[in-house]
């Protein structure tokens, strides 16, 4: 069954690492037949939430005006999402973390959603991946019948490009294979 995977890339590095993983994902979820759309935060302009509650009152709709609402509109088209971050700190960046946010008028709408993770950072403790992970999954734990489908996660990545020839690569291509 085909299925329309929109893959987000949060990192404001292009062609980093985190963007080199998403192309190895792509590259399966294509071979497998599927359709597959591909966001870059970095070209988009998304605000914080500002909890003024303006979205409880307007359908959904965000006081803001900026490119979140297109991206969201994308999240509730597709049937899958895969959210790709480089690591600052032991978590996702701020760009993802701010798009998150901002699904809160409209987080319903990502119920019974399949989700792939992938996770790039510096530090070579993979152990230390999951405070990234734990991150993410709170986002998904909020949304009814998410499913969370496969992780990768890169680590020893700090340099652009350093994740050639990291197993991550091979990785990605698999989950996007089995997407």
């Amino acid at each position: 069954m085909t299925k329309r995977i929109l893959v987000i890339a949060a990192s404001p590095r292009r062609g980093g690492n985190s963007d080199l993983l998403c192309e190895r994902f792509i590259e399966g979820a294509l071979e497998a037949g599927n359709i597959v759309d591909e966001v870059f935060l970095r070209e988009r302009e998304i605000g914080f939430c500002s909890a003024c509650d303006y979205c409880r009152s307007h359908d959904g709709a965000c006081a803001l005006r900026d490119d979140a609402a297109a991206v969201l509109d994308k999240m509730a088209e597709a049937d899958a999402i895969v959210l790709a971050t480089p690591v600052y700190f032991y978590s996702m960046d701020a760009q993802l973390k701010a798009l998150i946010d901002r699904t809160v008028a409209r987080y319903t709408e990502f119920s019974g959603k399949e989700f792939y993770f992938i996770a790039v950072m510096a530090d070579g403790n993979k152990a230390l991946m999951e405070r990234t992970m734990e991150g993410l999954r709170g986002f998904t734990d909020c949304l009814p019948g998410a499913v969370e489908r496969g992780a990768v996660y890169a680590v020893g990545a700090w340099e652009k490009g350093a994740v050639v020839g990291n197993p991550a690569m091979d990785e990605a291509y698999e989950l996007g294979l089995g997407a």
